[in-house]
């Protein structure tokens, strides 16, 4: 299971995140997703913690805490939904009859 981070300074690094958790157990994984078209972090990012007493501590510690002048959103990360719809209804898009 992941640890979701929200709110997060553009600034923050993976390195940042990485010294935060760590006072709480060890860091397995750090992602911080950044856009596509401009490099820029997106304002998130997740974190892996070996197990689940160290990530509900980290949870418990860090959920509503002020980092880097930001009020932090830390919760267990939810499944990734595929947002991906087909448009067009059925698969007939753009036929001519």
């Amino acid at each position: 299971m992941s640890i979701y981070i929200g709110n997060l300074s553009y600034e923050v690094t993976e390195e940042d995140l990485n010294s935060v958790f760590a006072e709480y157990g060890s860091v397995k994984r750090v992602q911080v997703p950044t856009d596509r078209e401009t490099g820029r972090m997106r304002g998130f990012a997740f974190v892996e913690m070996s197990s689940e007493d160290e990530e509900t501590a980290a949870i418990e510690a860090l959920d509503g805490a002020e980092w880097m002048g930001r009020d932090l959103k830390v919760n267990k990360a939810k499944p990734r939904e595929d947002n991906r719809r087909s448009f067009g209804g059925g698969g007939r898009r753009n036929n001519r009859y």
